[in-house]
């Protein structure tokens, strides 16, 4: 529920986002400021709020629905989302665009944040010190691992605000989270990994072939994150070389993850379940766009919109895997699947229109369009430039038509519990936590 609501938020306002950067279209939203601070709530909730929060959810998939510790953590992460989206209604302006976590100069937004971040901290916490059980214990190693990382990654975040002096601009916010905004990307990349896994094993972690390699390749895919101790230990927050260290830890770090997805590429087999194909198309989806930008990481060249090209490949692919994943548990979690062909469709849409954005930005890019402008800003002058945006304007738009009907699809699941008959998980509904 947290992730569909902050998907469905950040839809919003990525509409508008869109709409602003698209030519002639944009000319007629003169919102400067306004583009800024819904970048800003858009990149909250649709990255940092919809990854933690699927995150969670898969960390908490054999906790017992009573438990304090969990209830806790879904009462923070609530109201900090709550506060995040209300901030700027109430007063919070002054917007910051920098990487990671985007900011609203405003302690409310702050607030919301901290609380959000508390909640997901007690998630990975219990994630830690619940022993494994039940069909999903073969994940469970793994899924430490990624909760241990989430933990590092807040350490490492209050290190640098020990470390730096207090303060609120942009070049302050961009130091505090650098590194641990980086090694986030680790956790996000594993559990899109097992998502994959899930993917194809329907469900069904047991019937892996060779199940004793998972829990070492997922290691192996962490294991990068180690190299984050001497950088840590040996620069300063605010030099270069911790900034480039960081860079390249996130750039070279993820080939370790090739090895853990070949393993998963090996687990395809001939599949006749009903949701098989939709499992499958999922899988195929996130696989080409976290391909795509891992590939446009290598090409960038500056600081121009190859950059977003580059992130939002990397996120929409983790986004497919969760949304494919989301469809396969709705029975576990008591509630009735979509339509296959439905949710197939939207899948595919939702891709195809991401895949046009990230080429049409990539294009622009290569004429040297700047990244975080909007309208007559982004200085389009040339017919290559034009026609760039104009893929990735309209790109973006089919997306959004992709989101929309995936968030129909979830919300009216979610409305409807799953009649107990028959075999399989729909069999034995779990009420959902």
């Amino acid at each position: 529920m947290l992730g569909v609501s902050a998907l469905a938020g950040a839809g919003l306002f990525s509409l508008l986002l869109v709409l602003s950067r698209t030519p002639v279209i944009g000319d007629w939203f003169p919102w400067a400021n306004f583009f800024r601070t819904a970048l800003v709530v858009h990149v909250n909730l649709s990255v940092l709020i919809w990854f933690l929060g699927f995150s969670a959810l898969l960390w908490s998939l054999d906790a017992p629905s009573g438990s304090r510790l969990v209830r806790a953590s879904q009462g923070l992460a609530f109201a900090g989302t709550l506060t995040i989206v209300i901030a700027p209604f109430l007063g919070a302006g002054e917007p910051l665009l920098n990487n990671y976590v985007p900011m609203l100069q405003h302690p409310l937004f702050y607030a919301g944040l901290l609380l959000f971040g508390a909640g997901i901290a007690l998630q990975a916490l219990q994630r830690l010190l619940q022993p494994a059980r039940g069909v999903f214990r073969a994940l469970a190693p793994s899924l430490k691992l990624s909760a241990l990382v989430v933990l590092g990654s807040l350490l490492v975040l209050a290190l640098n605000g020990y470390q730096l002096n207090s303060g609120s601009s942009q070049a302050y916010f961009e130091l505090l989270f650098w590194a641990p905004g980086h090694l986030l990307q680790f956790s996000h990349t594993l559990l899109m990994l097992l998502a994959w896994l899930l993917l194809v094993a329907g469900l069904q972690p047991g019937a892996l072939k060779h199940p004793r390699w998972l829990t070492p390749l997922a290691a192996l895919t962490l294991a990068p994150v180690l190299f984050a101790i001497p950088l840590l230990l040996l620069y300063t927050v605010d030099s270069m070389e911790s900034r480039q260290g960081f860079t390249d830890l996130m750039r070279f770090g993820g080939l370790a993850s090739l090895p853990l997805a070949l393993y998963i590429l090996f687990q395809l087999r001939r599949d006749t379940h009903p949701l098989a194909s939709l499992r499958y198309t999922a899988l195929a989806c996130s696989l080409t766009l976290f391909a795509a930008g891992g590939v446009l990481g290598f090409l960038i060249d500056g600081v121009n919109v190859v950059i977003p090209a580059h992130y939002h490949g990397s996120i929409v692919g983790v986004t497919l895997a969760f949304m494919g994943l989301s469809y396969a548990l709705l029975p576990l979690l008591g509630f009735l699947v979509p339509s296959p062909v439905w949710a197939r469709r939207q899948l595919l849409i939702y891709a195809s229109g991401q895949l046009m954005h990230i080429t049409g930005l990539a294009w622009s890019g290569g004429y040297g369009v700047q990244r975080k402008t909007a309208g007559a800003a982004q200085g389009l002058d040339q017919l290559p430039e034009i026609a760039g945006m104009a893929l990735m304007g309209t790109g973006g738009l089919i997306s959004i038509i992709g989101g929309v009907l995936y968030l129909l699809l979830m919300i009216r699941s979610m409305g409807r519990s799953a009649a107990p008959e028959g075999n399989g998980p729909a069999a034995r509904p779990q009420r959902a936590r």
